[in-house]
């Protein structure tokens, strides 16, 4: 345990997945001396996250959280505050992946429930963590986007669509709040080695086999790859970076 993330409080969407982004993101930040919520639909996948930080020594809990539900953010941050009195960072990193083709029959019915939950979980979650962060002098807000929202993937295109607004709207928002020491970046994973990603490859297996076979770094990236990362952003050390997108992704975007 170091002392990085000392006392600060800090809210991590889609913590249930095990191995998961959330789940990790959590642990690491966790490790470093943050007061960590975890939250997720699966309350009882959530809970066994928070049980395993607690287990290491850490401060975690858990709650149940649709992020696509503006209801449920105006629950989960007002008991957040009511507990804590305040939000240091924010992670929105819940998601779902739906591979679907253009040409599917499925393509629409992916695109609106990817926005559902990718870019309008996000957006709810940013906006009520403006509002926090504005009455305690700031803080720092990460959203997970994707490689995806970067560069084309052949039969990803609602997902990609919804990655992408990820970005472009939290370098909009990154402006609108950066005299108030509100702090808004984006982290692109590349091909992470999550049960999301599981998922989509069985979904679309030929082409994840040759884009794990382009990741120059020779191998497929561990969740705590991006912990790592957003570590680094949800720190004092990253003061001075807001609507920026950083990329961990083995060098494959580089090409």
């Amino acid at each position: 345990m170091t002392d990085r993330m000392k006392d600060k409080v800090v809210l991590v969407t889609g913590g249930a997945s095990r191995p998961g982004l959330g789940a990790a993101i959590g642990e690491r930040l966790a490790q470093e001396g943050a007061i960590v919520l975890l939250s997720d639909i699966d309350l009882a996948g959530v809970e066994e996250s928070a049980a395993l930080i607690r287990g290491q020594g850490g401060t975690a809990s858990a709650v149940q959280h649709d992020v696509a539900s503006q209801d449920d953010w105006d629950r989960v941050m007002s008991g957040l505050l009511a507990e804590h009195g305040r939000l240091d960072v924010l992670v929105n990193n819940a998601g779902i992946l739906d591979v679907a083709a253009i040409a599917s029959d499925r393509a629409v019915g992916a695109l609106r429930s990817q926005f559902d939950v990718n870019v309008a979980g996000s957006f709810i979650g940013t906006q009520a963590a403006v509002a926090a962060m504005r009455t305690s002098g700031g803080g720092s807000i990460i959203n997970l986007s994707s490689v995806a929202g970067l560069v084309g993937f052949r039969g990803s295109a609602s997902y990609a669509a919804s990655k992408g607004a990820v970005k472009m709207f939290s370098k909009s928002v990154a402006l609108e709040v950066a005299a108030e020491n509100i702090r808004v970046k984006t982290v692109h994973p590349g091909i992470i080695r999550t049960n999301m990603q599981s998922s989509g490859a069985d979904d679309n297996s030929e082409n994840y086999q040759a884009i794990e076979a382009a990741i120059p770094a020779g191998r497929l990236g561990e969740p705590r790859d991006i912990a790592n990362c957003v570590l680094f952003l949800a720190s004092d050390d990253s003061t001075y970076v807001t609507g920026a997108e950083f990329v961990v992704d083995g060098g494959y975007t580089a090409q």
